[in-house]
């Protein structure tokens, strides 16, 4: 018992081992790479496009009041900008990631464990890794920086839309002082995090599905720690990539 957490990584690392090396193959399937980043990005679009407005309307609300207080309300931009390209953009789009599509891609490969249509690839010589799980994957993977960029520009439009056409920051100022200071690396650093979210919240939603006990209960117990350790494991990985960004 005491070493289950150890033996259950190592689980993890040899799963995501095999399922790279399956990942070369699975491109030369564009047709079902494709239909999974429809399905992982796609259809996570209006949640991510409604949470991405609304978290930069409360971040314009936020930062006005915050630089009000020091005559820098014309900075409005800067914060915003700094705020969901380094932070909130791969953070919160990483946590809906494995709230929607995570839990999708673990209860539809769970379900194919439940039936034995995988077992019965197996039986014919059919490797589920490669025709299954690695397009999911590999779907996740992609869709996750496409939807954290597009939640990035909604939530910019949100801070505007409140620090200029409410607030009455300057959008000349607003627009101007967001291009001078955001640099090269703050945007670097937005789409090294999605990416490794996207490669951590994909991974733990094919494996946990792919190991699921073939009940029902089994499903639902695989779909929730989907979304428990995902969850985890992005703040966990959001706070490496941070201190190492710093301490650069």
């Amino acid at each position: 018992m005491m070493f289950e957490p150890i033996q259950r990584i190592g689980r993890v690392g040899v799963f995501f081992g095999r399922l790279l090396v399956q990942c070369g193959p699975a491109l030369l399937r564009p047709r079902a790479v494709v239909h999974q980043i429809f399905n992982a990005g796609a259809r996570s679009l209006i949640i991510i496009m409604l949470c991405g407005l609304f978290v930069g309307m409360v971040l314009g609300l936020q930062g006005f009041d915050l630089l009000q207080r020091f005559g820098s309300e014309d900075a409005l931009g800067v914060a915003a900008a700094l705020g969901l390209l380094k932070e909130l953009g791969p953070v919160v789009t990483a946590l809906l990631f494995a709230g929607r599509a995570g839990t999708s891609l673990t209860s539809e490969i769970g379900l194919m464990r439940a039936t034995d249509q995988l077992t019965a690839m197996e039986i014919m010589a059919v490797d589920p890794l490669r025709h299954v799980v690695a397009p999911r994957f590999l779907g996740g993977l992609i869709a996750m920086p496409l939807l954290v960029a597009i939640f990035n520009l909604v939530g910019l439009f949100g801070a505007q839309l409140i620090g200029v056409q409410l607030m009455g920051v300057d959008p000349g100022a607003f627009w101007s002082q967001m291009q001078s200071a955001v640099e090269l690396d703050d945007v670097s650093e937005g789409i090294v995090k999605s990416v490794c979210f996207g490669i951590a919240c994909s991974l733990i939603a094919v494996y946990e599905g792919y190991n699921a006990e073939p009940t029902a209960a089994g499903v639902g117990l695989a779909t929730t720690r989907t979304v428990v350790i995902s969850s985890v494991l992005t703040l966990l990985i959001d706070y490496m990539l941070t201190a190492a960004f710093l301490g650069r």
